[in-house]
């Protein structure tokens, strides 16, 4: 049953949000860290994350049985109570949310607290069942483990915060559609109205692109900034360009589920060297 409480917390979507926000915190500290603060940070968001994860599962249990990929999750075959599931959820949020207030800083707090909204009301429980907007609005949650890494170190809102924002922020939507474009068929059957299930899976291809282009220039401006150096700039505008350059090749592919998942692929990785970069070339520190 332990695994089954874990495994309501998302594991792979706390560990992805947790090197980002590892990253941000140390492009904001440029070498200079303070472990404690780092460990109460991670602490914190990982906590807020993994409560916000939860109560998506409670909150779409009856709706995951209707979908190959969720059907088997705790809560729809009852192998755990929802009631006893909505207590964890919010008791992890409540621990979270009071690491990054009284342990980190307000302004991560309210960020954290920001991010778990969007996530939990927003889309779960409004966008999500009505709207192809859902996945361009839930990537505002989504955005937020750099910002608070970033912040929990200035302590502010500046240029580095919102820039950390767009890159998580631009990357969200085409690394998801290209999930959804393989699963759209079960999207469809669940009642989801994403953008390929409403407007088509070309459409959904045209209007990946736009993100992926203006990820290049977010790259460009960590640079401009001064947060990161020469070494970062070229591999985060050679990626985003192959990544783009991907994505234009979606719109002539003749098999969707092939070009999708190596869309996915290309996606996940981006972001995984992109980060690794960054951390190791904050201020110029390889270069």
């Amino acid at each position: 049953m332990f695994k089954e409480y874990i495994a309501l917390t998302k594991p792979g979507i706390i560990r992805l949000n947790a090197f980002a926000a590892f990253g941000g915190f140390w492009v904001a500290s440029k070498w200079h860290i303070d472990w404690w603060l780092l460990l109460y940070m991670l602490v914190g968001s990982a906590l807020t994350m993994a409560s916000a994860c939860v109560l998506n599962n409670y909150w779409d249990r009856e709706l995951d049985k209707k979908m190959e990929r969720t059907k088997n999750r705790a809560l729809p075959t009852k192998r755990l109570d929802p009631t006893h599931v909505l207590i964890y959820g919010i008791a992890l949020g409540i621990i979270g949310l009071a690491v990054l207030f009284l342990l980190v800083n307000p302004l991560t707090g309210w960020l954290g607290l920001l991010g778990f909204f969007v996530y939990v009301v927003i889309y779960t429980m409004w966008l999500k069942r009505t709207s192809t907007w859902s996945t361009s609005i839930g990537a505002i949650s989504g955005a937020m483990p750099p910002v608070i890494g970033y912040c929990a170190v200035i302590n502010e809102v500046d240029a580095g915060a919102w820039i950390l924002f767009a890159l998580l922020f631009l990357w969200q939507p085409p690394h998801f559609w290209s999930l959804a474009i393989r699963r759209v068929e079960e999207y469809r059957a669940a009642g989801f109205p994403l953008l390929p299930v409403v407007k088509g899976i070309k459409r959904t291809k045209l209007q990946m692109i736009p993100y992926t282009l203006l990820l290049i220039p977010t790259g460009i401006f960590l640079y401009t900034y001064g947060y990161v150096g020469i070494i970062f700039l070229i591999i985060s505008v050679i990626g985003g360009v192959l990544w783009l350059v991907q994505t234009l090749m979606g719109l002539n592919a003749k098999d969707d589920t092939k070009w999708a998942k190596t869309n996915f692929m290309i996606s996940i990785n981006y972001l995984m060297v992109v980060f690794l970069v960054m951390i190791a070339d904050t201020n110029g520190i390889v270069s």
